[in-house]
């Protein structure tokens, strides 16, 4: 699939509940209701779904190192990697909002030197991570967004 053929400006947001009332009042406020939730920074990334070709919209934890940005797919400790995370390794083109600036990035998995580094910054972040690795037998990826 080539960019031309994606649409990132009509991205599908999740199912009815409080995920998708936060990606709507992230996107309504340009970032200032939902940047931060529950303490902690938050974006909206849109991959492109790999069986539909269409676009989605999911709001993560992010954490930063220079010009990189840090998420965990940790889908709560399930046991399959979360569907975003699916997306963009079959596509790793992908785009994020984070508070008003929306970014192109290419996404990629961390090496595991780079996990190693970076899992303690993110579960600094947002400690419930630990307990999603600990519930799981799967390695948790963590994503390394690039510009």
């Amino acid at each position: 699939m080539h960019a031309l053929d994606v649409d990132w400006d009509h991205p599908a947001d999740p199912g009815p509940g409080p995920r998708r009332d936060h990606v709507r009042a992230y996107v309504a406020s340009a970032g200032a209701d939902g940047h931060l939730w529950h303490g902690v920074r938050t974006l909206l990334l849109t991959t492109v779904d790999r069986a539909t070709g269409r676009t989605v919209r999911t709001p993560l934890i992010y954490g930063e190192d220079a010009d990189r940005v840090l998420l965990v797919a940790s889908g709560h400790g399930a046991p399959q990697h979360p569907r975003w995370y699916r997306n963009l390794t079959a596509h790793p083109e992908v785009r994020f909002q984070a508070g008003a600036a929306v970014h192109k990035a290419a996404a990629r998995t961390a090496t595991p030197q780079e996990r190693d580094a970076y899992w303690p910054l993110m579960t600094a972040l947002w400690p419930p991570y630990d307990d999603d690795q600990a519930g799981t037998d799967r390695e948790i990826p963590l994503v390394v967004l690039e510009p």
